[in-house]
C-alpha cells in the first residue's frame, strides 16, 4: 500500500483529527476540504492523484460519491459512523484470515471487532488469505454466515464488497473452506 492510501486511510478511517478534519456521520468529507487539509499538513495530493489512487486501491477502501464531491473510507473504522449499510442475506459462506498465534483465543471468544466496530469478512478463501498476510503466514477461516444469519445475526455489504459483522461466535467457525475438506 503506498505512503498516500495509508495516510488517507489513517485519517478517514480512524484520525481524522490529525489534519484537522471534520467527517460527517456518514464518514463523508467534501474532497476539496479533504484536499486542502491535506495540503495544509505537507501531504500534497491532486484531484486527480486522490481519484488514481481511490481507483487503483486494491482493497478498494474508499468510496467516492457518485456526483464525485465527498470521499469515504468503505469500511474498517475505528471512529463512530454510520456508513448507511442495510442488512442483508449473506451467502453461505464466508472468510477471515489471521495469524495462528490468535486461534486460541479466537475458538475460545470467537471473532471480536477489537478496534474496530465490525468484524471484516471476505467472500473467497484467497481474498481472505490476501488480507491475512499483513499478520505473518495467515490462517484461514470458514464462517458459517448463513447459519448465524438464519440464528439471528445481522450482516452488512460494504461498498467495496467486504461483508461486515458484530461479531463471530466460535460455533459458527471452521477452518479454510469446505471444499478443500
Amino acid at each position: 500500500m503506498s505512503r498516500e492510501s495509508k495516510f488517507l486511510s489513517l485519517v478517514l478511517r480512524h484520525k481524522p483529527e490529525e489534519i484537522g478534519l471534520q467527517l460527517d456521520k456518514h464518514g463523508w468529507v467534501r474532497v476539496d476540504e479533504l484536499l486542502r487539509k491535506l495540503k495544509k499538513a505537507n501531504r500534497k495530493l491532486s484531484r486527480d492523484e486522490l481519484i488514481q489512487l481511490v481507483e487503483n486501491n486494491d482493497k478498494k477502501r474508499f468510496t467516492l460519491s457518485e456526483d464525485g464531491l465527498r470521499i469515504r473510507a468503505a469500511q474498517g473504522h475505528s471512529i463512530d459512523v454510520d456508513l448507511g449499510l442495510e442488512p442483508q442475506c449473506p451467502p453461505d459462506e464466508l472468510y477471515h484470515s489471521t495469524a495462528s498465534a490468535n486461534l486460541d483465543a479466537i475458538f475460545s471468544e470467537g471473532l471480536i471487532s477489537g478496534r474496530r466496530h465490525q468484524v471484516h469478512l471476505s467472500l473467497d478463501p484467497d481474498t481472505a488469505k490476501r488480507v491475512g498476510q499483513r499478520h505473518g503466514k495467515p490462517v484461514v477461516l470458514r464462517v458459517e454466515a448463513q447459519r448465524m444469519f438464519n440464528d439471528g445475526f445481522e450482516f452488512l455489504r460494504a461498498d467495496n464488497g467486504v461483508w461486515l459483522t458484530a461479531k463471530v461466535p466460535a460455533t459458527y467457525l471452521g477452518f479454510g473452506s469446505t471444499a478443500e475438506q
